[in-house]
């Protein structure tokens, strides 16, 4: 009965898999399916005359309808078959033949080949009962001569007992193949609807979370197999999936095509206890006695998938001043703090909950992905450290922390990175896997620093992070492929590994380590932390050179934020390095001398038609300039150093100039002024968005590089709804990039200050005068609105320097 269920289940599968729902026959027939099976539909579909038939989808069952049958079903499968171990009578061990016969059953040739199996038709292995005997007397035979009458009857006894038990055996292999297969069945009607389907239905959510509910109580079910775990754990992976996307979006439940601010912030979700409850049970779903590492990865996969859901709903390049100017046009009085803190509270309960769920079982847990991150498959060892990873991101007492810490997780973890590193390996298949083991270790490495700032980055220094990394070879990341050992396939995926992927997350957590120069506490201290970066700079003087020489024309993102992470190293510690045998620092000078006079609007250093990637890049290139002119900053106040107006006309060497921080002043001013009316043009465009029309709203999806979003199908409300986040996506760029060219400004302006205000510098600025003060006289005239932030004591500087400036063009 359960194959004849699997079958018809499977066929649904592929009706609701292959079906053309434009036709208005096969549509029917979907709507007719989904409703007898899950027991809805969207509501302008329920009224089909192939829903309310009688005769349509009977034979899965006679529930009336609109009960989910599906769940009905899974309930069925839910059960334990027999014990089929063998259990040899005392007879056969005193005759010393239990030997013989269990040789018998280990030997898995089939009767034709003088084993006692056969293969049935859907592939299972079962014991063919006239060959077994035939063995079983065989033995007998030999034995009978040396037997009394007594022990003989025992014996014909014995076998008997024997053949019952391989009945058993396959009776008890068919059922499970039956339970096995009609789960497969269920898991195929349930995935297709999901993934393809789920338009139809009327609530999507609450299905989502049935569904999913459903599967992880029979995962941790003890009737449940591995083999059956793991067609559930899918199944869960599938529905999380689809809830994630449902989470993101246009929310329904509306009849208006005009969307709103408060659309972005109150999606779709489902509510905190229910959220703890598929948590609990996936945590006591992955503790299951029974499992097997292939198991553990899937289900590891689904908490990744999990925690993902749960993050926060506020894009993290859509800064809260933004939605607060926002729910403001939109709300009266203080109701757009009320709407922000309500969900900003929510999601902060539902943090603190998810981390006290996973705490109770923290050492189970940790103990059990600490033991697949070193014992397990290269495929395993990489999504246990993302587990790793993700504890740490939900840490808030610095308990999962002390975990690690306490079972030597973090000090090996870096000893692995470093030593991959060291090595010159071939790059085979294993090594590619291997590099996706590596690159979660580099996750965890730089979570434990981004999670618990300064704290997390002095844990790794006291670990002797840096000296690890000084001894790698990173220029050797690059490894060779012997082209007749791999495949083209595996040459297309190692072809990406090269020393690029590897150098980045390693200057990334070198990077870290410059925040703790500034906030040392003791002299010692800081000079120790600024040694070792100056000796990691110069162990990879090679890689280093290479970053800052890099052509910047037509350049990608990464290698822009490699050259930025380089260039911020550098400007932290190289100011206090005194040997010349390694220096920087004509590269750095020569690096001010291109960027500080470009106006970055009009040059598109990644030559993209995407709109939002060119913003990122021009935000990476000013944190450039940042680090470039913080350096000048330090050379200016703590070496005491004062710069030439300009370059000399005999001049060998590239060094900086005021004439420099004077051109980065001006293009900074011009961006100032370009961002501030682009950030105020957007935010209007967003305001009005619910006026453009269809035609309108596809040009900036279009600009966005975002029309997979959508489908020609999609309305204009879900339209408007991507449009409007992507525009705030660049709204918060804009808003990010006025923050930086702020302080870019003030430094710039506090190093001509310096100048202005020592009487040897100050002599012959007079012509330099002329040419800053019209620049001084534009950032006068600097709005608050347009910026959005408050400007006065930002003037009160400008106006210092511009009346010290007069006074020099005077004299």
């Amino acid at each position: 009965m359960l194959h004849e269920r699997a079958w018809l289940l499977k066929m649904l599968a592929l009706a609701l898999h292959i079906s053309d729902i434009s036709s208005s026959v096969y549509r029917e027939a979907c709507m007719a399916i989904l409703y007898h099976t899950f027991g809805q539909c969207a509501e302008n579909f329920q009224s089909t005359s192939l829903i309310h038939s009688h005769d349509a989808l009977t034979s899965i069952s006679d529930v009336p309808a609109k009960r989910n049958k599906v769940l009905d079903l899974l309930e069925v499968l839910q059960f334990r078959c027999p014990d089929t171990s063998t259990k040899y009578p005392q007879l056969l061990s005193s005759l010393g033949i239990e030997s013989k016969i269990e040789e018998i059953l280990r030997n898995s040739a089939t009767f034709e080949n003088g084993g006692v199996y056969y293969y049935s038709e859907r592939g299972d292995r079962l014991i063919d009962l006239d060959a077994f005997r035939e063995k079983l007397l065989q033995i007998s035979q030999e034995l009978n001569s040396q037997l009394t009458e007594p022990e003989k009857a025992g014996l014909k006894e014995s076998v008997h007992h024997l053949l019952k038990w391989a009945w058993r055996y396959n009776k008890n292999l068919e059922e499970q193949a039956a339970q096995l297969h009609m789960l497969t069945g269920w898991s195929q009607i349930v995935e297709v609807a999901v993934s393809r389907r789920m338009s139809l239905f009327e609530d999507c959510s609450q299905l989502l979370f049935e569904l999913l509910d459903a599967s992880l109580n029979a995962t941790t079910s003890p009737d449940c197999s591995v083999k059956m775990a793991y067609v559930l754990t899918n199944v869960s992976l599938t529905c999380m999936a689809k809830l994630r996307d449902e989470r993101f979006i246009c929310p329904a439940g509306t009849d208006s095509d005009a969307v709103t601010c408060l659309d972005i912030i109150s999606s779709k979700q489902l509510p905190n206890a229910a959220c703890n409850s598929l948590l609990f049970k996936l945590v006591m779903a992955t503790l299951r006695n029974e499992s097997s590492e292939i198991l553990r990865r899937r289900q590891y996969a689904l908490l990744l998938s999990y925690f993902q859901y749960c993050s926060s709903i506020l894009d993290s390049d859509v800064p809260p001043s933004v939605l607060r100017f926002l729910l403001l046009e939109e709300q009266d009085g203080d109701d757009e703090d009320i709407t922000l803190q309500k969900v900003l509270k929510e999601h902060n309960e539902l943090a603190h909950a998810n981390f006290s769920i996973i705490r109770k079982e923290a050492q189970a847990i940790v103990d059990l992905v600490t033991k697949d991150a070193f014992h397990g498959s290269e495929a395993g060892k990489a999504l246990s450290f993302y587990v790793l990873d993700a504890l740490i991101s939900i840490d808030h007492e610095k308990y999962f922390l002390n975990q690690l810490q306490s079972r030597g997780i973090l000090r090996s973890c870096l000893s692995d990175v470093a030593n991959y590193l060291s090595k010159d390996s071939s790059l085979a298949s294993e090594s590619s896997q291997r590099f996706c083991t590596v690159d979660a270790q580099f996750s965890l490495l730089l979570r434990l620093s981004h999670h618990y700032g300064k704290h997390g980055s002095q844990i790794l220094l006291s670990m002797g992070a840096l000296q690890n990394l000084s001894a790698c070879n990173l220029m050797g990341g690059q490894k060779k492929v012997n082209p007749r050992a791999i495949s083209k396939i595996v040459k297309e995926r190692t072809g990406e590994i090269d020393k690029r992927s590897l150098i980045t997350p390693v200057l990334r957590i070198v990077t870290s380590f410059t925040s703790l120069v500034d906030s040392a506490d003791f002299l010692e201290v800081k000079n120790k932390i600024v040694r070792e970066i100056v000796d990691f700079a110069k162990q990879h003087q090679s890689v280093f050179n290479s970053i800052l020489r890099e052509n910047m024309t037509g350049t990608n993102l990464l290698t822009l934020e490699q050259l930025s992470m380089a260039v911020s190293i550098l400007s932290k510690v190289w100011a206090y390095e005194e040997n010349e045998e390694c220096s920087y620092i004509q590269d750095l000078f020569s690096l001010m001398h291109s960027l500080f006079s470009v106006d970055f609007g009009i040059l598109n250093f990644m030559q993209s038609p995407n709109m939002i990637e060119n913003q990122k890049s021009e935000l990476i290139a000013f944190g450039l300039c940042f680090s470039l002119v913080s350096y000048l900053y330090v050379l200016a106040t703590r070496k005491n150093m004062r710069f030439q107006v300009s370059y000399g006309r005999n001049s060998d060497q590239q060094h900086p100039t005021l004439q420099m921080v004077s051109d980065l002043l001006n293009s900074a001013t011009l961006a100032l002024e370009r961002v501030g009316e682009e950030k105020y043009m957007l935010l209007n465009k967003i305001r009005d968005l619910n006026e453009l029309s269809r035609k309108e709203v596809d040009e900036i999806i279009k600009v966005c590089m975002k029309q997979d979003c959508i489908s020609p199908n999609d309305n204009i409300r879900k339209r408007r709804y991507i449009a409007m986040i992507d525009l705030c996506c660049m709204a918060g760029n804009r808003d990010q990039l006025i923050t930086l060219l702020l302080q870019i400004t003030e430094c710039a302006v506090t190093i001509l200050l310096i100048h202005f205000q020592d009487d040897a510098s100050a002599k012959g600025l007079s012509s330099f005068s002329d040419e800053l003060l019209p620049v001084l006289e534009r950032l006068e005239h600097l709005k608050e609105d347009k910026v959005g932030r408050s400007l006065k004591l930002f003037h009160r500087s400008i106006t210092t320097l511009k009346e010290m400036t007069i006074r020099t063009i005077t004299i």
